[in-house]
């Protein structure tokens, strides 16, 4: 199986929201191509940071992958809406969904790339049967929506879970991508992406850290990616 980088994907949630398209340039600037954003409806989740219409204004103003992570109860509206809009990535929630393996085929008949969310305490169990039509599996390491909590802390069981899916994704010959979303932090980075996280969605504890600018972060970032991919190395 063809190894590949992993990716940096910058949360929008984590940005200047009263200055988007400067915080966008900013990202671009950085030398990074994806925008991690977060699709949230009140309901499944005690926020709500942007409007389809925010999302729509952004697809205009830059050409960067657009990695959409719906947190909702009416996932089918929210994941026609983001294909309308024309983005690249949705993953929607295991558990608030009915007809997972209908919404993955309607993302992928779109030709976009399709892939299911859990949260930090949804078994892997639960993806027996739809692994092989997932392009990736996004983990939750905190309880979606409490990103703002700062008493919020990754769950400990992190890295353990991450390493198990790896295993799995391994173990079934797939090539799905696994990205981890919460806390993800300077500190947590090496130990995830050695547990075999392909995807890392980047906030306030890594890329958009105070006291630094978004390139110096993305390059300490990047050592730190290379600190887990050599432990990773290293296991086999």
């Amino acid at each position: 199986m063809q190894k590949h980088a992993v990716t940096i994907a910058p949360s929008i949630m984590s940005s200047d929201l009263l200055s988007l398209e400067k915080s966008v340039r900013e990202i671009e600037a950085a030398g990074l191509d994806t925008l991690h954003i977060d699709i949230i409806d009140g309901a499944f989740s005690p926020s709500m940071p942007l409007g389809i219409d925010t999302v729509k204004q952004l697809r205009k103003i830059t050409s960067m992958n657009f990695d959409v992570h719906i947190m909702a109860n009416d996932n089918e509206f929210f994941i026609q809406e983001m294909l309308d809009i024309g983005v690249e990535q949705i993953t929607f929630h295991l558990e608030s969904s009915v007809h997972v393996d209908r919404y993955l085929n309607l993302i992928k008949q779109s030709g976009a790339k399709a892939g299911v969310a859990l949260t930090p305490s949804t078994p892997l169990s639960s993806l027996e049967y739809i692994l092989p039509q997932c392009d990736t599996v996004l983990l939750m390491l905190i309880n979606p929506g409490f990103a703002t909590v700062k008493s919020e802390q990754q769950v400990v069981y992190a890295a353990e879970k991450v390493k198990d899916l790896h295993e799995l994704i391994q173990k079934r010959g797939l090539s799905t991508q696994i990205e981890v979303d919460g806390r993800v932090s300077l500190e947590t980075i090496p130990e995830l992406v050695a547990a075999g996280a392909d995807m890392l969605v980047a906030g306030s504890t890594s890329l958009f850290l105070k006291g630094n600018s978004l390139g110096e972060n993305k390059k300490i970032m990047e050592a730190k990616i290379a600190e887990g991919m050599q432990s990773k190395e290293g296991v086999r």
